[in-house]
């Protein structure tokens, strides 16, 4: 196996509402307080814009024509799952992830986020400040979540329409 495909690939949408703000969703398997932003893997065939509306439909309800497209991450970005998670995730496959990133804004109003889902992820969802996110993700995933976070920092401080 290569470190490429030591990887899961998938995608992450951060979701900014009309006052900056970015959408989490607090997960529905934890017990602890671990809230993060829509994401999920990339099916066979799948581009991953395509993946990342899907995904964000299926985790909050939004609908793609209630998404616009921001920015992208300029690389694909990795975390580790810790020694104890991998063997039970994923049927020990991978070792963590490789995601491709969009920042996007959500056109819609909140009565259309809907997470009683068919397969729900989260039992609560809220906006929070995008400073904010590193602190509410799992350890694991912090330093993936504070790349974004400098890494979109100019698109989410421009006024928007």
């Amino acid at each position: 196996m290569t470190e490429t495909n030591a990887y899961r690939r998938g995608v992450g949408v951060m979701l900014l509402n009309a006052e900056r703000n970015v959408w989490v969703g607090r997960r529905i398997d934890r017990t602890d307080e671990a809230w993060q932003m829509p994401q999920g893997g990339i099916d066979p065939g799948e581009e991953p814009w395509a993946t990342a509306l899907r995904e964000l439909e299926e985790e909050t309800g939004i609908p793609p024509h209630l998404v616009e497209r921001i920015a992208d991450h300029p690389e694909r970005l990795r975390y580790d799952l810790p020694a104890d998670l991998a063997p039970r995730l994923w049927g020990g496959k991978w070792k963590g992830q490789e995601q491709d990133w969009f920042l996007c804004r959500f056109l819609g109003r909140e009565s259309d986020i809907d997470i009683a889902t068919t397969h729900p992820e989260f039992d609560a969802w809220k906006w929070v400040e995008p400073s904010a996110l590193p602190d509410l993700i799992v350890p694991f995933k912090r330093d993936l979540y504070r790349c974004l976070v400098e890494q979109f920092r100019e698109h989410i401080d421009l006024p928007l329409p």
